[in-house]
Parts: structure tokens; C-alpha cells; sequence
């Protein structure tokens, strides 16, 4: 998982230093400035003198000596323990200016820390008493600039605030970052062109280093102001894959840098001194990667989640990328959720409901009883108000499930100590029973739950944890009965999260993380309010102007826990299972979509022809043209065929319908109703009757045998731009600003008799209607405005479902997915958009440099006629046009594909039919 694999990345820069030093042996909130090859001398001048030969790291609130054998402890003095600093005279006294040649420390204190002697990770080792250790360097002429050094931290170290102290250290820092400058010789290549170079720190979890970037037209170079673990960390930019702007203590200062695509882990993440030079680092490399990565939002990972191209442990990750959680930053660490219930059965029943958590709530409230008595507690509090005085993550919780693997952290976090032996994570069953019981514990989980590496749950490196009341020692982690091994639990837990169950329901978790829930009066609803601080934007630290004040509020944050950045503001759509394929034909907008029924005949259609429409979208690139017919004098408008292919209906501004044999390749008939353009057309079941829309307000009827008109519907009080027809009612949008709903019976196909249309609803919008399409059940409408909104409509009752405004101009076209479930847009704005049904969130959009007129789509991919003539393939998924096919010689005004997904017809502003083929 993340962690682990970032831990054993560090681990190899490790090896690389061959050092047992690592960051962790910092305070928190400390830096390490520099080291030195040195002696640490024992009984000075006496008979039994000796020399332990190492390395001196000056800290910014330490004294560290690394002995170079591994069985010596390595020593680490608090610069607030010490008593005095100076030079070592050779008489064996110490002041602390002395002008006798030395090349020698000597450092008298109170206190001193032991850490990994043998190299075993323990418990540090506390001697207390007055000491004077002596520390001989290798370069005698640096012994006054180190003295100098140790002096100055000192007394930052003993000043009595602590904001006091972290402004001293800052500008000791900064003095030293202004002296210094990226090395170019580090470049990869001499012919690289510096673009920027700042001053940033090196962000790893709990600890961070100071230094310097560069990035160049090829590099993004980050050079440590200490040499450590390595001279330069270098990431070349053709690498990169995925970069993100962080918040880092609550402030706009991170930036994180993925060569992976499906992964948490970062290969680096910076934290700058200026906001500005984090914009403009990002800029530089979103510039570079423009061509080369889609940048991906909430939303578009969530078109790929619901049509099931992600999993739902993939979809997690990238909302906490996206969320702002990062494995470099224990204090925003990625959350996932608890998902088993029944950690006591012998056997995992994954088909029961009973055996999942209620993902619509948080932890805190699913005990009832537990939740009635912090109700009882926020409804008496004063404001500002919550329920949780205890976050779901926060670095001690994710350390507190991590610490076999990472016991150096814990120490790192708890000043050299292990928790409690009976408070750690000693069993999977305790530790979830404690999160429904506990007063105080609310915690989710984290990836490594849900992923391959079993370290966390073993003790493999034999750490002494302590011992338990009972007597027994903390060893591994105590699996529940359903788990035969700790990569069966694994295994189990990932089978868990990809159930069918959670993916019913992942989404209301995700409502309560990262969404509409997370904050507000539906926050109060669902029982989800923590503390003010942890919440973005909770407080402003710049406006605090006392600096102790600032420094405690900041560490009681990163502590405490912080809430993930609010991705979405509506209820978050659920995933599209194959149990409920396709709309209810009855459903509204409240029906639940998991219920909607799909018939047996239904079913096995779909089953049928769904790998034959399959193989025709996945090569719908290679779509060729295979004739072209000009028939009209004007651009072509609609295009209607005959069931069985052979001929073809258009209509056209030049007022015409024409009928075209495709079998012939000659125009049959042409049809003139009015000396007004023509806007669309269709034929009726039986291809009996064409019908026809038209810019002088009515829709005509013509009846094939008859060969004329057989009716004429006056409708509307200005151009009809639309119609549809679906099980014996027809559908009209308008630019009078309506779309009407008729009912109205097929004509014989023997009798010319004409019928009288009653209009069954008029649905109302503020401006002209351009275009209208129905779902396949013809249980929902779309339609698209000259303003740009995209409305919704449930046709069994004629109400608005949800009206998006999405374009900023006239919507071309608009369509249902085949499932229902998502509707796509296209503008004069160039964007398609893709909403979700259920919710009416906008949840992918891509521009394009042109408009797009016309399309259709399966659901993932689109193929659309543009402004220029030329025929688009776009991969909704990967949010990138896929393909450009040379077309019409003027706009892709209509296009039209048969059934089976195996026939195309294109017509343009060039007065051109074309009809197209795939290869296969």
C-alpha cells in the first residue's frame, strides 16, 4: 500500500546514505541543517580514553551524533538541556569562547536520548544528570562557525514562547537558504534551460527538509539544504503524470508530483515559503503536461466509476487526491471506509446485508445509544456546536494502525515512546467494537485495509510493543474468525469493497467524506459535525497576529485531524450495477434506480446485441466514408430511414422533404410543405408516415403510399426546432419557448384520413428551445436552450427534475445515455457535457476548439459532427478526443446510426448526404 511502499522508498535512500539517521529522529516541527565527520570522545585526556568514530548533525533543536558502528547507540541532545556550549580547551575545562586552537565541542546538558543501539528500533533510552560530552571534529576550522551555530539555536531553544522560538528558527533557516543556491551542475544535461529556481521544503510524513527547486524545460530538480538522504532528488517531466496543488498546514503551500496514474503514493511533495511560487511551479509543469495528460476532476473520475471502468478502491483514491490527502501528510491522510460489520462469524456471507456497516452514516452514530448521548451533549452546547470532540483521521490514528510497519513515526510522534501496550491496534474485532462503543473513537480506516502488503498486521519486525494486561505480548494483529491468514483478511476486506452491496451504497459514504453532507444544515441532518478547526477555511492563521498563539492553533490542527476538501455540493450519484440497467419505466425522480425493474425479454435483447453495438463503438475510429449524395440546395437538416435501410428521409432549409433510394442511389421524391426551412424529421412505426418540423410553427405529416400531405399540426406560436415521437405521442420544442406533449394515433397506412392531436402538457422554459430528446423508455425528456441550460423532465407527471445551466451558449444537441442514466450536451460554447440522471450533477466536461452540432454516443464514447465538417471520436472515460475523420465540407448540421450500431449517415451546411461504414 501508499505508506508502505513510501516507507520502503525511503528505506532505499537510506541504503543509498548508509546512514541509521533518518528525519524521524527530529522533533516534529524541527530542521537539520548540517553535518560533520567527528569523534565523539570519551574520558578526554584520561588513561582510558577512546574515540567513537561518526557523524554530527546540528539540528535546529538538537545535537545528534551518529556513530558509524551500528552496535553504539546513536546520541541525540536537546539544545534545551544544555547548560553550556563552547570550544574544548586541552586542560579538560570548557567555556564558551575560548581563542585556544581546538578542534574540538564540548557540549555540557542535563538530559540525553539513546536511539537504535544495534539498530533496533526501541523505545528511546533517557539518561538524566549533568553530562559533558566532547565532539572532535575532523576539520579543526569549523569548530567556530559550528560553536557559533549551536549558540544561536540554543537560544531560540530556551526563549519562553513557543512562537518566539518558531520565528527564530525561521529566520536562522532563511538566512541559510539566502546564502545558498541550486547547484547547476547537477542538471542532467548541460544543454537543460533553467526556467524558475525558489526556495521550498521536501515534505515527508511528520518532518520536513528545507532546500532548493529548479525546474528546467526537461526537470524538476528538488537539492536538499543538508545533502540528506541524497544531493538531489530529479523528476523528469515526461514522466509526470498527475500533479496537485495541496494545502499544507491549512495554508495554500503544497504541491504534490505523481509519475503513476492509479496510485497514492507521489514521487514528491513540496511545501513553498510564497503561494505565488507554488502557482507558478504548477503552472509551468500543467503547461508542459497540457499535451500530454488530461487533468481530471471529481467529477470526471466519477463518470468512470458509475459505468464501472473504476473500482470502487480506485474511485476512493483519487478522491482523496483530489480531497487534498496525501501519504506525505499524516495530519490529511487518505480515509477510506469501514465496510464489515461481523467481525465474530466463522463465515464471511458477503451476499447478507446484515454483514455490511450502514455506509450511510459516520461512525459516530452507528450506536444509537452512543448517538443519544452526544446529541444530548451538542444540543446543550454553546456555539460554535459539534458532536465529535475526536476526528475519523488524524496522524495518531493512521500511526496507530500503521505501527508495525512504521514504529519509527510512533516514536517520532510520541518523543521516543510506544502507546500504551492495551491501546494499540492489538485486534481487528476490538478495534471496531471500540469505534462503535467508545466514547471518544470515531475512526475510519485507511488504503492499506483494502490493498495487498499484510506488513501492518504482522509483526515481522519482532518489535518489543509492550505487554498487555492480560500478560499476553502485542504481537500481531488478532484477525477475526472468517480469516484464515492475514492476506485471506485482505483478500476478504477488498471482495467487501467491490461487493454489490457498497457499490449500492458507496456513494452515501462518499456524502458524508467528501460531499454535501460534510458541512452545513445536511451535515446537522446526518450527524456529521466535528470540531469548527477541522473543517477548510476554519481559521484563518493569517489573521492571528500573536505568533504563540499561531503556532499552538496550527499544532492543534495538524494533531486533531482535518476534514477533506468538499468535492460536491449535490447528493452524489450511486453507481450504475447491473441490476438496474435501465430506467423503471415508471420511475421518478425519487424512485431508487437499484429497484427499477428490467424485464426478462429485456434482458436477454440487451444480452443479445449488446456485444455487437460493443464491437462497433470500439471501432467507431475507424469510421470510413463509403458514399456522398448532394441532394438539397440548402443545409440538410434531419435525417429519418426506413426499418429495413432502403430509403432515406432528409429534410432541409431549402423547405424540402426528399426521399432517397438507397438501393437505387436516386432521389425518389422531394416534398415541398411550406417556402420555410424544414428543422427535423422521423418516421412513424411501420414507415408509413414521415413527419416533419418547420420553421413556419407547425409539424406536417406526409403519408408515404398516399405520396402527400396527410395532416398539419399548428402548435406553436414561433419555429418548431425538434420533434419526437414515442408510443403514439409526439413531442414538439419550440423557439416559442414551450416543448408540447401530443397524443396522436399512426394513420392507416390504407386510409389518408386525417386525426385530430390533443395536447397532453405544455412544459414551460424562460427562452427558445433548440433541441429535445427522449430516454429509450420515453419516460424522461432533455432539453437544451437557446440560453444554455439543460433541463431535465419526468413525462409521467410534467415536472422539471433538475435544469442545469451548463453551456454559455445555445445548446446544439442533447441525448440520454442508452442507459438512462446520464445525459450528454453539446454548445456553441464548445463543451460536452455529461450530467447524471439521478442527481443533475454536471459530472464531466471537455471543450473542444470548435462547436460541436450534432452527435451520438453509447454511453462512453462520441461521435460528433462539428462546426468545421469534421467527425469526432471522443473517449468520455478518458476525458480525450480520440480521433479526427475528415467529413463535410461545411458543418455537421444531423447525424443518424442504425439500431445495430453498424450503419451511419452524416448531412451538412454542405447540402451533402454521407453514408459511412466501419472496418472492422
Amino acid at each position: 500500500m501508499a505508506f508502505i511502499r513510501k516507507k520502503r522508498r525511503e528505506q532505499q535512500l537510506q541504503l543509498y546514505s548508509k546512514e541509521r539517521f533518518s528525519l524521524l529522529l527530529l522533533n516534529l516541527e524541527e530542521y537539520y541543517f548540517e553535518q560533520h565527520t567527528a569523534n565523539h570522545i570519551q574520558s578526554k585526556g584520561g588513561h582510558n580514553e577512546r574515540k567513537i568514530r561518526g557523524s554530527l548533525k546540528i539540528c535546529s533543536k538538537s545535537v545528534i551524533f551518529e556513530p558509524d558502528a551500528i552496535s553504539q547507540p546513536i546520541i541525540k541532545i536537546p539544545l534545551r538541556d544544555c547548560i553550556k556550549i563552547g570550544k574544548h580547551e586541552e586542560n579538560g575545562s570548557s567555556r564558551h569562547f575560548t581563542k585556544a586552537k581546538s578542534g574540538a565541542i564540548s557540549l555540557l546538558f542535563s538530559q540525553v536520548y539513546f536511539i537504535k543501539e544495534h539498530n533496533i528500533v526501541a523505545p528511546y533510552k533517557i539518561e538524566r544528570g549533568t553530562m559533558e560530552y566532547v565532539f572532535e571534529l575532523d576539520v579543526s576550522g569549523k569548530v567556530e562557525d559550528v560553536v557559533e551555530t549551536l549558540l544561536q539555536l540554543h537560544r531560540a531553544s530556551c526563549l519562553d514562547k513557543l512562537g518566539d522560538q518558531t520565528a527564530m528558527i525561521t529566520a536562522i533557516l532563511q538566512s541559510r537558504l539566502a546564502r545558498t543556491s541550486f547547484d547547476k551542475n547537477r542538471f542532467q544535461s548541460v544543454s537543460e534551460k533553467l526556467h524558475m529556481e525558489c526556495q521550498a521544503e521536501m515534505v515527508t510524513p511528520l518532518v520536513t527538509n528545507p532546500g532548493h527547486v529548479c525546474i528546467t524545460d526537461t526537470n524538476l530538480y528538488f537539492q536538499p539544504l543538508n545533502g540528506h538522504p541524497k544531493p538531489v532528488v530529479q523528476i523528469t517531466l515526461q514522466d509526470v503524470r498527475r500533479i496537485y496543488k495541496r494545502r499544507h498546514g491549512l495554508m495554500p503551500l503544497g504541491l504534490e508530483v505523481f509519475c503513476t496514474e492509479d496510485d497514492l503514493c507521489s514521487d514528491i511533495y513540496l511545501k513553498f515559503y510564497e503561494p505565488q511560487d507554488r502557482d507558478d511551479l504548477y503552472f509551468y509543469i500543467a503547461t508542459y503536461l497540457e499535451h500530454h495528460v488530461a487533468e481530471r476532476t471529481a467529477e470526471s473520475y466519477t463518470l468512470q466509476w458509475q459505468r464501472g471502468h473504476l473500482s470502487n478502491y480506485q474511485y476512493l483514491l483519487h478522491l482523496n487526491n483530489l480531497a487534498d490527502r496525501s501519504c506525505n501528510d499524516l495530519s490529511q491522510y487518505p480515509v477510506f471506509p469501514w465496510i464489515i460489520n461481523d467481525y465474530c462469524s466463522a463465515e464471511l456471507d458477503l451476499s447478507n446485508p446484515g454483514t455490511f456497516r450502514d455506509l450511510s452514516r459516520p461512525v459516530g452514530a452507528l450506536n444509537k445509544e452512543r448517538l443519544e448521548r452526544l446529541l444530548s451533549r451538542y444540543q446543550e452546547m454553546p456555539e460554535p456546536k459539534f458532536m465529535y470532540g475526536s476526528h475519523y483521521s488524524s496522524p495518531g490514528y493512521v500511526l496507530f494502525y500503521l505501527v508495525r510497519i512504521a514504529p519509527e513515526y510512533m516514536l517520532c510522534l510520541q518523543n521516543g515512546r510506544f502507546d500504551n501496550a492495551d491501546r494499540m491496534f492489538n485486534s481487528i474485532a476490538e478495534t471496531w467494537k471500540n469505534c462503535l462503543d467508545g466514547a471518544t473513537d470515531f475512526k475510519e480506516l485507511i488504503p492499506e485495509f483494502y490493498g495487498d502488503d499484510v506488513s501492518f498486521l504482522v509483526n515481522s519486525l519482532k518489535l518489543d510493543l509492550g505487554k498487555r494486561q492480560g500478560g499476553q505480548m502485542v504481537d500481531d494483529v488478532e484477525l477475526p474468525p472468517w480469516a484464515r491468514s492475514p492476506e485471506d483478511f485482505l483478500q476478504k476486506s477488498k471482495e467487501a469493497l467491490e461487493s454489490g452491496y457498497v457499490s449500492e451504497h458507496l456513494h452515501e459514504w462518499i456524502d458524508l467524506i467528501f460531499g454535501y453532507k460534510q458541512k452545513g444544515t445536511d451535515a446537522v441532518g446526518a450527524h456529521n459535525v466535528f470540531h469548527p478547526l477541522t473543517y477548510e477555511g476554519g481559521v484563518d492563521l493569517n489573521s492571528i497576529e500573536d505568533p504563540d498563539e499561531k503556532v499552538a492553533m496550527l499544532t492543534q490542527i495538524l494533531e486533531f485531524g482535518q476534514t477533506p476538501k468538499q468535492l460536491f455540493v449535490t447528493p452524489h450519484p450511486r453507481r450504475i450495477t447491473p441490476k438496474c440497467r435501465s430506467f423503471s419505466q415508471t420511475c421518478g425522480h425519487n424512485a431508487p434506480l437499484a429497484d427499477s425493474p428490467v424485464s426478462p425479454g429485456e434482458e436477454s435483447f440487451e444480452d443479445l446485441t449488446e456485444e455487437s453495438k460493443t464491437l462497433a463503438w470500439n471501432n467507431i475510429t475507424k469510421l470510413q466514408l463509403h458514399e456522398r449524395y448532394k441532394i438539397h440546395k440548402e443545409a440538410v437538416t434531419g435525417i429519418a430511414v426506413s426499418g429495413n435501410g432502403s430509403s432515406v428521409f432528409t429534410t432541409s432549409q431549402d423547405s424540402t422533404l426528399k426521399m432517397f433510394s438507397k438501393e437505387s442511389k436516386m432521389l425518389q421524391r422531394s416534398i415541398s410543405f411550406s417556402n420555410m426551412a424544414l428543422s427535423s424529421c422521423l418516421l412513424l412505426p411501420g414507415d408509413a408516415t414521415v413527419i416533419s418540423s418547420s420553421w413556419d410553427n407547425n409539424v406536417y405529416f406526409y403519408s408515404i403510399a398516399f405520396g402527400r400531405r396527410q395532416d398539419t399540426l399548428m402548435g406553436h406560436d414561433d419555429a418548431v426546432s425538434k420533434i419526437c415521437w414515442h408510443d403514439n405521442r409526439l413531442y414538439s420544442a419550440s423557439w416559442d419557448s414551450t416543448v408540447k406533449v401530443w397524443s396522436g394515433v399512426p394513420a392507416e397506412t390504407t386510409c389518408p384520413k386525417r386525426h385530430r392531436f390533443d395536447m397532453l402538457a405544455e412544459l414551460e422554459h424562460d427562452v427558445s428551445v433548440d433541441t429535445i430528446s427522449l430516454n429509450a423508455a420515453g419516460t424522461m425528456l432533455v432539453s437544451g436552450t437557446k440560453e444554455g441550460t439543460v433541463s431535465i423532465w419526468d413525462l409521467t407527471t410534467a415536472t422539471v427534475l433538475h435544469q442545469i445551466p451548463c453551456h454559455s451558449g445555445t445548446i446544439r444537441d442533447a441525448a440520454f445515455s442508452p442507459d438512462s442514466r446520464h445525459v450528454l450536451s453539446t454548445g456553441a460554447d464548445g463543451c460536452l457535457n455529461v450530467i447524471d440522471v439521478q442527481t443533475g450533477m454536471l459530472i464531466s466536461s471537455m471543450t473542444s476548439d470548435e462547436p460541436q452540432r450534432c452527435f451520438i454516443w453509447d454511453g462512453n464514447s462520441v461521435l460528433s459532427g462539428s462546426q468545421s465538417g469534421e467527425l469526432l471520436v471522443w473517449d468520455l472515460l478518458g476525458g480525450k478526443l480520440s480521433e479526427r475523420i475528415q467529413g463535410h465540407a461545411g458543418a455537421v448540421t444531423c447525424i443518424w446510426m442504425n439500431e445495430q450500431c453498424s450503419s451511419i449517415i452524416t448531412g451538412g451546411e454542405d447540402r451533402q448526404i454521407m453514408f459511412w461504414k466501419l472496418q472492422y
